[in-house]
């Protein structure tokens, strides 16, 4: 098992480190066919470690993500290990995470941190309140 506080210290010391600046967040994991069967895991365990939210398998498109994914739901509380252990667990997927302050275009904007390569949003969908 991967130490997920020495994972949170290493990754704050690194200038793409996620900051909990707002009271909640999403993460967005994504996948394709091939690593669905990782991700469904994934979406499993780490509902089951820290008793979180998560949302629908999306293996289709939805809202802004262009990729297939599922939506992991935490608070300021939560946050630093939950990043750290989906940091620590993604083994090379991206994950988007951002804050949920009720502004979506600023939400999946100006308040967005990756963990792996960024994926392109479709953000057609989302007015500038």
């Amino acid at each position: 098992m991967i130490d997920c506080r020495a994972k949170a210290q290493q990754l704050k010391n690194t200038m793409t480190y996620p900051k909990n600046l707002h009271q909640d967040y999403h993460a967005h994991f994504y996948f394709d066919q091939q690593s669905s069967d990782f991700a469904a895991s994934i979406r499993d365990k780490i509902h089951q470690e820290f008793g979180l939210f998560v949302g629908r398998f999306n293996q289709r498109l939805v809202g802004p993500h262009t990729k297939w994914s599922f939506e992991i739901d935490f608070t300021h509380q939560e946050f630093e290990a939950a990043v750290a252990w989906l940091d620590a667990n993604r083994n090379g997927h991206s994950v988007l995470i951002h804050a949920v302050t009720g502004d979506d275009y600023l939400d999946h904007t100006d308040y967005v941190y990756w963990l792996g390569e960024p994926v392109a949003l479709d953000l057609s969908g989302f007015t500038p309140l």
